[in-house]
């Protein structure tokens, strides 16, 4: 019986020897998949030991990641240097968590995520593809030499494939309680209130400004440098050429008050009437 548990033992011993020391399987690919100034390099990292095994989940991580012991990072997500992931926080497959990036507590980051340049706050929701913290179209770098970043405020939601990118002039900020829709692209230095809501398919164009408890329908297109006041509504497929600065209810290209709008739509389809080969026209 002793020798049998000797012969179990030392099995056991060496595996968790092996687990602590040694690069995680298929080093090169995951070398790879990193990135880096080279393959060659990015080997030499992983075998260095630089990126380890996470015991919560399967993933691997910098050692320089300040990760909490109760987060989880799944088979094939990667948290690199710097980046800092609070308690009970969850990586998803194939997520990307880059340097200088912050997840707040109970956050939930989804399949193949890509988080760079940005901060997300407690008990967020991101939705599989969505990428946070790219460059948008330009870029500016501080008095202290480093880049901007999209700060993300607290239970936000954001959905699958939407697209955030990081500031230029001033922190692209999404605020706390905001839900936003799949296949969403916001611009850099964009600043999005508290409890607003975008619909699938919308687009902001840099440097807007939103105010809180906007609504924006699907497809609705904001140009870049706008002002939205808050407790706008707007209706589907609206576009914002210039300032809102009223509460209410906006729709039309370019948007103009609902009922406005209405009466523009109704007219147009008279207008647009045939009565015996000739067009007939009402002014109301």
């Amino acid at each position: 019986m002793a020798a049998a548990l000797r012969r179990t033992a030392a099995p056991m011993a060496a595996a968790a020897v092996f687990r602590l020391s040694a690069p995680p399987r298929h080093a090169a690919r995951l070398a790879r998949f990193l990135g880096g100034a080279s393959a060659a390099s990015s080997d030499a990292a992983v075998a260095s030991g630089e990126f380890v095994p996470w015991h919560n989940g399967g993933g691997v991580l910098h050692r320089a990641a300040s990760v909490d012991p109760t987060a989880v990072v799944e088979a094939g997500a990667v948290v690199h240097s710097g980046a800092v992931l609070g308690k009970d926080v969850v990586v998803g497959s194939g997520a990307v968590v880059g340097p200088s990036v912050s997840i707040g507590q109970s956050t939930r980051i989804w399949y193949n995520v890509v988080l760079s340049n940005c901060s997300v706050g407690e008990f967020c929701t991101l939705h599989n593809g969505a990428c946070i913290g790219q460059d948008g179209f330009g870029f500016f770098v501080g008095d202290d030499g480093q880049m901007l970043h999209v700060k993300i405020g607290n239970h936000v939601e954001i959905g699958a494939n939407t697209c955030i990118d990081r500031g230029s002039w001033r922190d692209t900020v999404i605020g706390d309680e905001t839900k936003i829709d799949n296949l969403v692209q916001i611009g850099h230095n964009v600043v999005i209130g508290k409890c607003c809501m975008i619909c699938g398919q919308a687009g902001i164009a840099g440097s807007a400004t939103l105010g809180d408890y906007v609504t924006l329908g699907g497809r609705v297109a904001i140009r870049d440098h706008v002002s939205i006041a808050s407790k706008v509504r707007l209706a589907a497929n609206s576009s914002v050429t210039k300032d809102i600065q009223k509460p209410g209810d906006y729709g039309g290209f370019p948007a103009v008050p609902i009922n406005e709008w209405r009466r523009q739509t109704a007219n147009l389809r008279i207008f647009s009437k045939k009565d015996g080969g000739r067009r007939y026209y009402k002014v109301f």
